[in-house]
């Protein structure tokens, strides 16, 4: 149990039975009236985002939530193996959890892994993540109806927009939010 006074950005509450994370608060003292807690919370499984207003000083519940930095091992079927680096114990992220982070995986990688109660919750990587182009068409030069970009199919499977002067086998930096082109990797 916490006070609605010690929220900050990032923790974890649990109310009614989901968990929230605290994306942002902020401390109300009016004029007239007592004092409140204005906070916009992220649902941690569905990623829905709420306002909630809470009186300065209530308590709220808050959930434990384990996070620790792991190495994507290998697919089993639809599920992902993950191997806590320290203890070198494995589990297994169904591909629910693991959401739009799949596109980016590969073996080796590391990612950060949410857990409550032993139970995975989030797969988080890392902002932007280094890949090979498996296979995208040769640009044409002067071939500008698309922007100057082309689609180019990444080693994951993944696919995304890339200029038009990147070619087959070479590594790119790519933004695991959106799935944008950062740049080529030297």
């Amino acid at each position: 149990m916490a006070s609605t006074n010690d929220l900050k950005n990032g923790m974890v509450l649990n109310l009614d039975g989901k968990l929230w994370s605290v994306v942002e608060f902020q401390h109300v003292k009016p004029g007239k009236g007592p004092a409140f807690v204005r906070t916009k919370l992220k649902e941690v499984l569905t990623g829905k985002v709420v306002d909630k207003t809470f009186n300065a000083g209530v308590k709220v519940e808050t959930a434990n939530v384990d996070k620790r930095t792991m190495q994507f091992s290998y697919k089993d079927g639809e599920n992902f193996i993950f191997m806590d680096m320290d203890t070198y114990d494995q589990i297994t992220v169904e591909p629910g959890v693991v959401g739009d982070a799949a596109k980016y995986l590969l073996e080796g990688f590391d990612a950060l892994v949410a857990q409550h109660d032993g139970a995975p919750l989030y797969v988080e990587l890392p902002a932007a993540v280094e890949l090979v182009i498996a296979e995208t068409e040769p640009g044409l030069q002067g071939d500008r109806s698309t922007g100057g970009t082309k689609p180019a199919t990444l080693e994951t499977g993944a696919e995304i927009q890339v200029p038009l002067f990147v070619t087959t086998g070479e590594k790119v930096k790519v933004d695991t939010r959106d799935g944008s082109y950062l740049g080529r990797v030297k």
